[in-house]
């Protein structure tokens, strides 16, 4: 069943009888109303599901300070007080 621009044409003559000019402009203002109700409502609930993220800091274990210990130190091949001759 196909449907023309002849068929629209009475379809739309009919509900403009049955519910007058005033009435269905009235109830298209209302749709847009409820649209745009309900894209606020899920613009909110985006807002609340969403908190801002906050950059955290992240500790990792503490430094080590360390001593160096009688096995770790360095010892000079030639002492520094001999003269060459």
């Amino acid at each position: 069943m196909n449907i023309g621009p002849f068929q629209i044409l009475i379809i739309a003559l009919v509900i403009l009888v049955l519910f007058g000019r005033g009435r269905i402009s009235e109830m298209m203002g209302d749709f847009g109303k409820g649209v745009k109700s309900f894209r606020q409502g899920l613009t909110e609930e985006d807002q609340k599901t969403d908190p801002p993220v906050t950059p955290q800091r992240i500790e990792g274990p503490a430094p080590v300070s360390r001593t160096a210990t009688p096995a770790e130190t360095v010892v000079d091949a030639q002492p520094a007080d001999k003269n060459p001759v």
